[in-house]
């Protein structure tokens, strides 16, 4: 029989389902300091899956994807600020934003390859972030906060606000999961993994790479401008220099997607994970923690390249979120 669930596949479905009703329930079981670290962790979820969709499946290195990150956040600010429009219908809108911004940007860095594109990448967040400090009505260097006017448009109580913000932060984790996922299991995401395992023999069997690779770019600087106008509701303020941050928004999105496992779907969610463990409990050491997480990275770049979880699935052959076809002799 052929197949494409297995046995841990059909068990994780179960467990993400009661773990996302428990999720949608928080606001009525979590602290307010609980809802937000949860959305945070949805945001870093969201933004590793994005950024593994580019990196792990079309070789595509960005250390520039804090660009669509401050883009999403400046553009929600200045819809609800300037022209009144609700923070929530402001979301996609800026991710529709980026999508346009990134087909003309595409084309340019597309013209670089290799470490000169992951260069590139960079050079474009930085001309986004001094553009951003030149324009003074939106706070120039300093930036600017949302008022209380554009927050009480979400809900009229802080429990409503706070409730809608976190939900908006579980369903683009979600669904920034739901589509890579979904994207893997299509013809797209077939050529996909046939780029990341080699791109020759792709051009061979016709496929068109650069073209994937360009829509692949797009639809993830479009997702992304969504979790980065997400990021701004959440910090009710932006900044050029908070909003473009390579640390924060690239730097450790890639060591989530490194010690998780590039090239797999579970690679970003264990990365998450141990990711916000070690701030938890290491973030009080400064710069130590910092350090810390390096050596970590090195540490598991040398035992185990494919991070945790290609080390697990090479291991043990346990895939949550199969996407290819499996023959099962027993049936």
């Amino acid at each position: 029989m052929i197949t494409r669930s297995t046995p841990a596949s059909r068990a994780a479905a179960i467990v993400a389902l009661v773990l996302f009703a428990v999720l949608l329930a928080a606001p009525w079981w979590g602290a307010t300091s609980t809802l937000r670290l949860l959305g945070e962790f949805m945001v870093y979820l969201a933004l590793a899956s994005l950024w593994n969709l580019l990196a792990g499946y079309t070789g595509l290195v960005s250390v520039g994807q804090q660009a669509f990150v401050g883009l999403g956040g400046y553009v929600l600010v200045a819809l609800s600020m300037f022209t009144g429009l609700h923070p929530l219908i402001a979301v996609p809108i800026a991710g529709l934003v980026a999508v346009l911004l990134a087909m003309p940007v595409g084309k340019l860095v597309f013209r670089l390859q290799g470490a000169y594109f992951a260069i590139g990448t960079w050079v474009l967040a930085e001309v986004f972030r001094l553009v951003a400090a030149q324009v003074t009505v939106m706070g120039g260097g300093s930036g600017i906060s949302l008022p209380a006017t554009v927050l009480k448009t979400m809900a009229e109580t802080k429990f409503w606000r706070e409730a809608m913000i976190y939900w908006l932060a579980l369903a683009l984790g979600a669904g920034a999961l739901a589509l890579v996922y979904g994207l893997l299991r299509s013809r797209i995401g077939l050529a996909l993994t046939a780029i990341r395992d080699s791109e020759i023999a792709s051009a061979s069997l016709g496929i068109k790479i650069d073209r994937v690779k360009y829509a692949v770019y797009v639809a993830v600087a479009g997702m992304t401008a969504m979790v980065g106008s997400l990021i701004s509701l959440q910090k009710i303020r932006v900044s050029p220099d908070a909003a473009f941050s390579v640390n924060d928004w690239t730097a450790f999105v890639i060591f989530i997607v490194v010690i998780g496992g590039i090239g797999t779907i579970e690679g970003p969610i264990v990365g998450t994970i141990i990711y916000f463990l070690l701030r938890e409990f290491l973030a009080d050491l400064g710069s130590i923690y910092l350090m810390i997480l390096g050596m970590l990275a090195i540490i598991i770049m040398l035992v185990a390249p494919k991070g945790i979880w290609g080390f697990i699935t090479h291991r043990w052959n346990i895939s949550l979120f199969p996407t290819g076809y499996r023959v099962n002799f027993k049936d």
